[in-house]
């Protein structure tokens, strides 16, 4: 999340005017992420919809034409008593409307926080969740391809040359021969549904032990759903700058899952190649970012090398990491 677009609060209330639920009392920018502009909104209410939501307006990575598949996910997950937020409808019907030539929605407020240093007990939960979402996901008729696989990796990290890369960081233009080899490598038979692909701890609100919700599936697309879970065990298992790996909660992410859907041989041995990629999609990104994000965005830059280092984790324990 973040923000690049300013909005007046006299645009924000006739926007607001378009949905039942009530008048605007407040809305505040959303500063984290890096892909839209975000901000938390307060109403009057509505008996139906409740007080706070979310809106967001689509910046970059998202082509408005997948816009229905995204929201109607959402929809469909909530219906299948799956903790994620729906999308609230305007007066018409929509899921979405344009503002100042840019879509934007309105989705469900959901209570909970992101959980910066997750317990075993909370990993293990998010696990079960993330499968039991799989599940739910069987029957969506939507489909959308996987845009940011390793071999997208692998292109962007070459797109951006080594000459950015090393002002970035020295070792960054190492990586791109690393992301081809991982692309190469990578598995076309494994057992798939609709992913969410990008569930990092800010993406996942907690009560206590329980997940309240899961949010931002804007990069939810069909694809393995070993691989999702690789991308989960990247984004939680390790301490923020990728520095150390957490064991307990590496294991229970990975018990928790298989509490609800059990792994094949296939996704087990498939699961440290799977890793690599998922390490790599977000070294990518983040280099794309640092290297394109306007100055003037209320945006922060998120450093790559934070999963370089756990790229590196993979390489060399990642058979030890998810040994049956």
């Amino acid at each position: 999340m973040a923000v690049y677009t300013q909005l007046s609060a006299e645009v924000l209330a006739d926007l607001i005017a378009q949905y039942d639920v009530g008048e605007l009392v407040s809305a505040k920018g959303i500063a984290e992420g890096v892909s839209n502009s975000n901000w938390l909104v307060e109403t009057t209410g509505s008996e139906a919809n409740g007080k706070r939501f979310i809106l967001t307006m689509y910046e970059r990575r998202i082509d408005i034409s997948e816009l229905p598949f995204f929201l109607d996910l959402l929809d469909h997950l909530a219906a299948q008593g799956c903790p994620v937020p729906r999308t609230i409808h305007d007066r018409s019907g929509a899921s979405s409307r344009m503002l100042q030539g840019k879509a934007v929605a309105l989705i469900e407020f959901l209570p909970g926080v992101s959980v910066d240093h997750p317990t075993p007990q909370q990993a293990h939960a998010v696990g079960r969740v993330l499968a039991e979402m799989h599940e739910s996901a069987q029957d969506f008729p939507g489909t959308r391809a996987n845009d940011l696989d390793p071999h997208a990796s692998a292109h962007v990290l070459a797109e951006c040359g080594d000459q950015a890369l090393a002002a970035i960081d020295g070792a960054l233009p190492a990586v791109v021969p690393i992301a081809q080899e991982v692309a190469d490598a990578w598995p076309a038979d494994l057992p798939t549904s609709i992913i969410h692909s990008d569930l990092f701890p800010d993406n996942v609100l907690m009560l206590g032990n329980t997940v309240s919700a899961l949010i931002d599936f804007y990069f939810a697309c069909n694809d393995a759903m070993a691989y999702d879970l690789a991308v989960t065990h990247a984004a939680w298992s390790f301490t923020g700058d990728g520095h150390t790996y957490r064991p307990e909660v590496g294991q229970a992410l990975v018990e928790g899952y298989e509490s609800v859907r059990k792994l094949s041989e296939e996704e087990r041995a498939a699961l440290p190649l799977l890793a690599q990629g998922a390490t790599l999609r977000f070294v990518s990104s983040r280099a794309q970012d640092w290297i394109d994000t306007p100055a003037d965005a209320l945006v922060t830059k998120k450093d790559p090398m934070d999963f370089v280092r756990r790229l590196e984790f993979y390489r060399r324990e990642g058979k030890d990491v998810f040994a049956a």
